[in-house]
């Protein structure tokens, strides 16, 4: 009986073994082409460095404001956590979390957008 099973485990094993290797021989082989970087003509060059230009400066305009804005969100963080301490009611704690909340969204309003990277031509 033992030698029963072990025959058909044998031959179940085998069996998917063989499937597998037939399927991992198909997705060995290369199904998208290969596409190979050509030149860019003048015209497409210069659109494409400005378009760079254009990503490091609004990336530089981004950073500049993040930075404007770090020490308005510090001294807010302090304020809160100063009126939380002070506070003794519930809706002390509200009112200083959402003075915090709102002087967080003043400061990151003036944060322009990610710039999105431009692509090649």
């Amino acid at each position: 009986m033992i030698t029963l099973k072990r025959t058909i485990a044998v031959a179940t094993t085998a069996g998917l073994f063989a499937l597998a290797g037939a399927t991992g021989a198909q997705a060995a082989e290369p199904t998208t082409p290969v596409v190979k970087k050509v030149a860019l003509t003048p015209e497409q060059r210069a659109a494409f460095e400005a378009a760079k230009a254009a990503h490091k400066a609004a990336h530089g305009a981004r950073k500049a404001a993040r930075d404007a804005a770090k020490p308005a969100i510090e001294s807010a963080r302090a304020t809160f956590e100063a009126a939380r301490s002070a506070a003794t009611t519930p809706e002390a704690k509200k009112a200083a979390r959402d003075a915090f909340k709102a002087a967080v969204a003043t400061a990151k309003a003036g944060i322009p957008a990610k710039p999105v990277k431009p692509v090649r031509p």
